[in-house]
């Protein structure tokens, strides 16, 4: 006779370690450990106490806010974000050119585009 083991199933938070530092994208995946499932509520321990969530809530969207503890809980681990990627020149001038008064756009989004511009086009 052949005893499986139990597969142990995770809820998981993206946790950026440089939180308190701004988004520096010091990211590591946390796990916490699923200890009951019933047809409501999945049970978890998050630091030696146990919590829970709504079940249909958690596995209609994939995620679930968790407000005790101020956490964003995932049933799969989450893809780690990647830097952004920044416009092209030709994206700004498009972007410059949408935001014109003439075009629809106000004097404020027109100033702020060309500015953006600007910058890109003296780093570039």
């Amino acid at each position: 006779m052949t005893d499986k083991p139990a597969v142990i199933e995770f809820l998981y938070e993206l946790w950026d370690a440089n939180w308190d530092d701004g988004p520096l994208g010091n990211y590591k995946i946390h796990q916490y450990p699923i200890t009951k499932k019933t047809s409501k509520r999945i049970y978890f321990t998050l630091h030696g106490r146990t919590g829970f969530v709504d079940r249909q809530r958690i596995e209609a969207a994939g995620e679930i806010y968790y407000g005790r503890s101020r956490r964003h809980l995932h049933l799969s681990p989450p893809e780690i974000p990647g830097p952004a990627k920044r416009p092209s020149l030709q994206q700004l001038r498009q972007a410059m050119a949408d935001a014109h008064p003439d075009r629809g756009g106000t004097n404020t989004e027109f100033i702020a585009a060309r500015q953006r511009y600007e910058r890109a086009r003296r780093t570039a």
